[in-house]
């Protein structure tokens, strides 16, 4: 952040600059400082042939005088070659996602739970904008980006470090260590702003492309470009709002860091454009609702996409204490805006066969644009939903896009009706395969129960090779789809037989291509054993479920043996689920299939119970605080996982060990006020695992 001093005396060097010569520390500087105005405070005080004219001549001297050039140089944000692939990287500490809430009453519900947790009558609130983009992650050490990464899987992502520097809205640098802070790591959003979004996409008209669909796809869509440059046209920005990771001198970082408020002050006095001007810190949930309802008026007016307001603790101790779940803080949670609506007409009815064979109606519409995107496909789920409605062939029909994401026909706009419209008429045959349809008992779809059929054949593959599933990443539908008409592939067991000699015939695969699928592939063998149940689509078994079955074996074929009443008894198991599993076990030909899965080489054990069982650490639990001498944080954890111990978030009772390292803070305190808890270095922690 600059003063007005500063700005004063820089915008004077610059003028000077501009007709004279400058050294290479000069031109850095000033070329920093106009990112700066340009892409954070979008109050450019030069032109952009100005600008430009200052950048050649940097690149002039540094092509002099090569050793001086630095990382942070501004000529350093484009990349020298394209990117081969992106390598996967650890996020120092996961990325989880935010619980949602639509409406006041959801909100003070949470707000309950929060005081009752840490036995308060109110809590002080940061509020800011949700902003609609792609999740990044950077690490900053020493002062110097080090590293940038995507959201992924939440404890990893793609290594995106060339991509993000084009975005000119990031320093390379940035003073963390007048605040004591040695290595950080920062979450935050790249996106496109809506002007910027327009222009894009009437550049792309003018060259005869199609249009890109909403600006949210286009900023997660670049940052995995393979040429830097092309990621550079596309003018992204990104807003920095979440410390994750701090590793420093203690008490002056504690200071700066109490509260999430203050966070965001630093982060935009470093020179990152934060949420710091649009937050709003406020005492007592009901003047977050009133702030939340009166912000939703002004989201048209904003410069960018945002699909709702975030709620976060202000205060840092406070968040450490309420601790997360799996998959979100419980200090956070996300108010979501009203759904967007639009008008359309609906013009045909399509019935499309899932992978358990339920045939589900497709309203095909005129394309309309909600919320950025525009839809021309809407799912109307079953028959009774259709009669609910009364939707028909020619209605005018309201759409809604819920949570801003999967649209759906609210209502037909009855009045609008001019008689000539019509009922929409359900087959009584597959319209895949030509078997007759039925609808089991307590079921509102009419299914395909032929198990043959192509469609529920290629969907049950295609939810296989899936990234929640077996995660066979360059497997596509497309591909699939192309296979299966060849005759390449017929069912799941086909993926581990495939023919890469007849492969290699066909237009597009290149010896790379098949080298990269045939890698994920025979990578996929290895996976957890959950997420093989989840990738072999049991009716009713999602991602939780999966995990749940997978705790309860040693072997998947362990199933066969259980009754309907072991199903029963197992965590979140009703009696609907239970019977969905025990038919699939009971099956020959699901059986058989299972089996010579396992003869291919996939894993059907509980790899990750046998290490409970045997485990060195034998479920005790561990947290790590402070920067340990050999390990990073995730080796360490990882270290704990694969010998039978469990991980915690916060200093608890709970909590076994805290193994310390250099700058522990906070947790230290904490854990030495509880006598249960062993505190150890990583010497000591080493030790325990090798006993």
């Amino acid at each position: 952040m600059y003063t007005k001093e500063q700005t004063q005396k820089l915008q004077a060097v610059t003028k000077k600059l501009l007709k004279e010569p400058g050294s290479i520390n000069e031109l850095r500087d000033i070329l920093r400082f106009h990112e700066h105005r340009y892409y954070v405070l979008d109050e450019p005080l030069i032109s952009d042939y100005e600008y430009d004219n200052l950048y050649k001549d940097l690149e002039k001297i540094e092509a002099e005088t090569p050793e001086l050039i630095t990382p942070d140089s501004p000529t350093q944000r484009v990349g020298n070659s394209l990117n081969k692939e992106f390598v996967t990287v650890p996020h120092l500490v996961p990325m989880l996602s935010l619980e949602n809430s639509y409406n006041a009453e959801d909100l003070i519900e949470w707000d309950k739970r929060g005081r009752k947790l840490i036995n308060t009558d109110e809590i002080e609130y940061s509020v800011e904008p949700k902003f609609d983009g792609a999740s990044i992650s950077l690490i900053y050490e020493n002062d110097i980006l080090v590293r940038a990464a995507t959201r992924g899987d939440g404890t990893k992502g793609d290594d995106i470090t060339t991509n993000i520097k084009q975005v000119k809205s990031i320093p390379l640098s940035a003073k963390f260590s007048d605040y004591g802070i040695q290595k950080i790591e920062i979450r935050g959003e790249v996106l496109m702003t809506k002007q910027s979004f327009k222009k894009y996409n009437e550049h792309l008209v003018e060259q005869g492309l199609a249009p890109l669909a909403n600006p949210r796809n286009a900023a997660s869509g670049s940052l995995r470009m393979k040429d830097p440059m092309v990621v550079r046209k596309r003018n992204l920005e990104a807003i920095l709002y979440h410390i994750s990771y701090v590793n420093g001198q203690s008490s002056v970082v504690n200071r700066q860091l109490q509260t999430h408020s203050s966070s965001l002050e630093m982060l935009w006095q470093l020179g990152f454009k934060s949420p710091a001007k649009e937050k709003k810190v406020l005492s007592g949930i009901e003047d977050v609702i009133k702030f939340c309802n009166d912000f939703e008026k002004k989201r048209e007016d904003l410069p960018y996409e945002i699909d709702g307001i975030v709620i976060k603790v202000n205060d840092v101790e406070l968040q450490q204490r309420m601790g997360s779940t799996t998959h979100h803080p419980r200090w956070a949670m996300a108010f979501k805006f009203k759904a967007r609506q639009a008008t359309s007409k609906l013009i045909n009815v399509e019935f499309q066969v899932g992978r358990t064979g339920a045939i589900t109606p497709v309203a095909k519409i005129d394309p309309v644009p909600i919320g950025g995107v525009t839809v021309t496909s809407i799912s109307l789920f079953n028959p009774d939903v259709v009669k609910e409605k009364d939707v028909r062939i020619g209605d005018t029909v309201l759409v809604e896009r819920a949570g801003d994401v999967i649209p759906y026909i609210v209502k037909p706009l009855i009045e609008l009706r001019k008689g000539n419209e019509k009922k929409i008429v359900f087959p009584t045959k597959c319209p895949v395969c030509g078997d007759e349809l039925v609808k089991p008992e307590g079921e509102a779809v009419l299914r395909c129960v032929n198990i043959n059929c192509k469609a529920q054949v290629v969907e049950r593959i295609i939810h296989f090779v899936s990234k929640d599933a077996m995660d066979i990443r360059s497997f596509g539908a497309a591909n699939i789809i192309k296979f299966y008409e060849m005759g390449l592939l017929k069912d799941i067991p086909g993926i581990y037989t495939l023919d890469y000699e007849k492969i290699s015939q066909l237009e597009g695969f290149g010896q790379r291509s098949i080298d990269n699928l045939k890698t994920a592939i025979d990578n996929s063998k290895s996976q957890s054993l959950n997420r093989l149940i989840f990738g072999l689509g049991i009716r009713y078994v999602g991602e939780a479920t999966a995990k749940t079955l997978a705790k309860a074996v040693d072997h998947l074929l362990d199933f066969e043996k259980f009754s309907l009443e072991q199903l029963q008894n197992l965590e979140d198991v009703g009696i609907k689920v239970a019977g969905s599993i025990y038919q699939f076990f009971h099956l020959a030909d699901n059986i058989e299939m299972i089996k010579k899965l396992e003869k291919l080489g996939v894993n059907l054990k509980n790899t990750k119970k046998e290490v409970e069982i045997n485990g060195k650490l034998d479920q005790q639990t561990f947290l790590f605080t402070g920067s340990l001498p050999t390990l990073k944080r995730s080796e360490a954890e990882e270290l704990v996982e694969k010998n039978g111990g469990r991980l915690l978030g916060s200093v608890s009772s709970k909590l076994n060990y805290l193994v310390v390292g250099e700058d522990a803070g906070s947790k230290l305190d904490k854990a030495k006020k509880i006598s249960s808890i062993k505190i150890m270095n990583e010497e000591e922690f080493l030790k325990m695992i090798k006993m």
